[in-house]
This record gives C-alpha cells, sequence and structure tokens, in this order.
C-alpha cells in the first residue's frame, strides 16, 4: 500500500516538475513570438473637429499661437482649416 501511495506522489511530482520546466519555456509578456521587444502603442490624440482618435505622429497640429485653437490636433488638413467644433 505504501508503494503505492509513493509511485503516485512521485508521479504528481514529476507532472509538476514538467508543467513548471514548459511554462518557463513560453515567450514572457513584452515580446513577440521571435524573442523581439514589442515597441510601446503611439499616443493618440483625438481630432478637435470630429474627435476621430488617430496616432500623434500622424496628426496634424494647429501651431498658431495665441488663437483659442492653439496646441490642437486634427485628423486632415480640412478639419484644421474648419476648427474645432
Amino acid at each position: 500500500m505504501s508503494r503505492i501511495v509513493l509511485l503516485i506522489i512521485a508521479v504528481l511530482a514529476f507532472i509538476w516538475l514538467l508543467r513548471r520546466a514548459l511554462a518557463a519555456r513560453k515567450p514572457g509578456a513584452g515580446a513577440d513570438p521571435t524573442g523581439r521587444p514589442v515597441p510601446p502603442a503611439p499616443e493618440l490624440v483625438a481630432c478637435a473637429h470630429c474627435g476621430v482618435h488617430l496616432p500623434k505622429n500622424d496628426a496634424v497640429a494647429n501651431r498658431d499661437a495665441g488663437t483659442a485653437a492653439s496646441g490642437r490636433y486634427y485628423c486632415s488638413e480640412e478639419h484644421l482649416r474648419l476648427g474645432p467644433e
């Protein structure tokens, strides 16, 4: 009887160790499947006219100093011309 209990404990320990070893091989967060780090997501801004969100580096910025719309972002030159809604 004690041999069966000892065998069951040994099998469970082997399964536990095997699962830990396999879990350690999985790629961690912050890396794609090839192992290269994933670049951070770009900052999103909302168009001041229509409210569409787009990456800040694709947005058209209003740089007119002294206006109420200064520093706002737009999705296109047309919306920049129309101004905030």
